[in-house]
C-alpha cells in the first residue's frame, strides 16, 4: 500500500483548501481511510475517518467544516478532505492513513492557515 498526499499550502483564516491522497495497492476498496494531522508542539490527532461504505467520522474541532470523501478509479483509492471556515489552529501537517494488516501513513502535507 502506498500513500501520496497532495494539496496543503498556505490560506487565510476563513478560507478553504482541499487536500488530497491517492492510496494505491489491493484490497483498497474494503478498507478505512483517514486524515490525521500533527500541529506544531502536539501530539498527532485523528481528523476524519471514511468507511468503504462511505460513513464518516470526525474529530469535534473540525465537524461542520471539514468533509472528508472517497473514491475508487481502477487501483487507486483517493481520499479527499475539503476544508472550510479555516482557523489558524487548523495549521499542522496532515497525513492519509489507512489500514490494511498494519497502518499506513502517507508522507504528509502541510497545511498553513494565517490569522
Amino acid at each position: 500500500v502506498q500513500l501520496q498526499a497532495s494539496g496543503g499550502g498556505l490560506v487565510q483564516g476563513g478560507g478553504s483548501l482541499r487536500i488530497s491522497c491517492a492510496a494505491s495497492g489491493s484490497r483498497l476498496d474494503f478498507v478505512n481511510l483517514g486524515w490525521y494531522r500533527r500541529a506544531p508542539g502536539k501530539q498527532r490527532e485523528l481528523v476524519a475517518t471514511i468507511t468503504s461504505s462511505g460513513r464518516t467520522t470526525y474529530a469535534d474541532s473540525v465537524k461542520g467544516r471539514f468533509a472528508i470523501s472517497r473514491d475508487s478509479v481502477k487501483n487507486t483509492v483517493t481520499v479527499d478532505l475539503q476544508m472550510n471556515a479555516l482557523k489558524p489552529e487548523d495549521t499542522a501537517v496532515y497525513y492519509c492513513w489507512t489500514r490494511f494488516l498494519r497502518d499506513y501513513w502517507g508522507q504528509g502535507t502541510l497545511v498553513t492557515v494565517s490569522s
